[in-house]
This record gives structure tokens, C-alpha cells and sequence, in this order.
């Protein structure tokens, strides 16, 4: 009776084989759900960011209280510097991926509580993994959250090609949660314009990009690139978060025009 009511998928799927390829593509044949498609992922940078102190982090914290009540935002942090001083331990102590991603978390997890504290007079709440299904309601009732970006595999993270460090870092964390949830928006708070063809801190010619293609990017093969290279290697795969933002959160006004769909920074497309 129970199998009746399937239908003929959900029946295939109850008695086929899950590795089938046949199968599998006959479950990507319905739209996916937009869970949040009026929220926005705001990604804070560890060490481009919140290393830098409170001549950087307070004047964005202001422009996060102003856009309360306009824009719906989750907000993500970083783990920065403190989070390479532990893997560099770490590795000299033979730790495998997994433990080096439990101590990424736990840094990441340090500048999400100070973001909170700073916020904590708004209302603006700190979240954790298991409370994700409550996110819905402090957007609502709040209009931001904060959490931190390091993805929860702890043990469970992947092992690198090449190395030991933990691939999926906190900017993967945040871009996953706005693939899911597809969020309106996908935006990297950091410490430069955007994307540029090399390190602008280190290349005084570096060229400023502020559009481009994940295709077109990753054929440039450039050896240093603004985000994650898994955010790209995820954005190829992406049903729903499909391109995302880079702004210089330095710059006053950026993170609000970039909230407003503004073209500032640099986007990056899979289209």
C-alpha cells in the first residue's frame, strides 16, 4: 500500500539502486526549492578582516546595524590568522586533516562570538549548526544571524590532494550555506577591490578583474585567487548560488551596495 502511494520515481528510488546513472539524473529533473531567497550570505574575512582590528571590524559592524530591517543577512566569519598558527602546529605535530579542521573550527568559531558580542545589543544571535533550523525564525524576528563559516566535518573533511590542510575552509562554509538555502546573494567581505590577475599587496601590476566566468578564471590558472579555489570548484555544480560578489569592506558604503545588487567588486559567474 505504502509503495502505491509513490510515486514512479519515488518508487524507483525505493527499489533501485542508489549509484545507478540512470536513476540519479531522473532525481535532477525538478526545480529546487529557494528556502531563503530574500536572505544574504555575508562572508567576513579572517585574516583580510577581522585580523585587522577594530579599525576595520567596527565601522562595518555600523554598516551591518543600518542595513537591519532593509536587508535579511547571515552572516559568516573567517578563521584568519590565529587559524594558520594552529595548523602550522598542528602539521609539525603530525596531525592528520580532519583534527587540523577541528582547530580551523574553533578559531572560526572565536571571531563569529566577538562579531556577536559587538552585535549582541541589536538582538543579532550567535548560532551553531544544530540550530540552523531555527534560522528561518531569527532572520525573521532579528533580520541577521551570525555563525561560523568553517564548515561542521571536523573529522569528517576530505583529505587534500596534495598536503595536509583542510580544503574546505571557512569560505567554502559560507558559500555551501547559500547554495542550500538559495540565498539572494552571495558576498565575500575582504581587505582588497576583488579579484585581481595576482596578490596586489605583493604585485604592484596587478590587473583588477571585476568580471568573470568560473570557466574563464579557472583557465587563467592564476596562482593566487580571492576566494577559495573549492568555492569554484563547487559554483560549477551549483543549482542555485551561481555567482558571488567580492567587495573591499574597507571602503564605506560597499557592503550596502553590494546588498542593494549594486555592481561593486568583482562577480564571479558560472554564466
Amino acid at each position: 500500500m505504502q509503495n502505491m502511494l509513490l510515486t514512479e520515481l519515488g518508487q524507483a528510488l525505493v527499489n533501485g539502486n542508489l549509484t545507478d546513472a540512470e536513476l540519479q539524473a531522473r532525481t535532477d529533473t525538478q526545480s529546487v526549492l529557494q528556502i531563503l531567497p530574500d536572505a544574504n550570505v555575508v562572508k567576513v574575512g579572517g585574516q583580510s578582516f577581522i585580523d585587522r582590528g577594530r579599525a576595520a571590524v567596527f565601522p562595518l559592524i555600523e554598516e551591518i546595524v543600518e542595513n537591519l530591517g532593509r536587508h535579511k543577512m547571515i552572516i559568516g566569519t573567517g578563521a584568519g590568522t590565529r587559524a594558520r598558527h594552529a595548523y602550522s602546529v598542528g602539521i609539525d605535530l603530525g596531525m592528520p586533516t580532519g583534527v587540523l579542521s577541528v582547530l580551523g573550527t574553533f578559531v572560526s568559531m572565536q571571531n563569529a562570538r566577538m562579531l556577536h558580542y559587538l552585535l549582541a545589543k541589536h538582538g543579532i544571535p550567535f548560532i551553531e549548526p544544530a540550530q540552523f533550523p531555527q534560522l528561518p525564525l531569527y532572520l525573521e524576528e532579528r533580520g541577521a544571524v551570525i555563525f561560523f563559516g568553517m564548515p561542521p566535518y571536523t573529522f569528517w573533511q576530505k583529505n587534500p590532494e596534495v598536503g595536509r590542510i583542510p580544503p574546505h575552509r571557512t569560505d567554502t562554509g559560507c558559500y555551501l550555506i547559500s547554495e542550500v538555502f538559495a540565498t539572494k546573494s552571495m558576498i565575500f567581505v575582504k581587505d582588497e577591490d576583488g579579484l585581481y590577475t595576482a596578490d596586489p599587496k605583493k604585485e604592484k601590476n596587478a590587473r583588477f578583474i571585476p568580471r568573470i566566468t568560473v570557466a574563464e578564471l579557472l583557465a587563467m590558472d592564476l596562482e593566487d585567487i580571492v576566494v577559495e579555489r573549492a568555492v569554484l570548484d563547487l559554483m560549477q555544480n551549483a543549482e542555485s548560488s551561481r555567482s558571488i560578489r567580492v567587495i573591499n569592506g574597507l571602503v564605506k558604503g560597499n557592503l550596502t551596495r553590494a546588498l542593494e545588487g549594486e555592481d561593486v567588486g568583482t562577480l564571479i559567474t558560472m554564466d
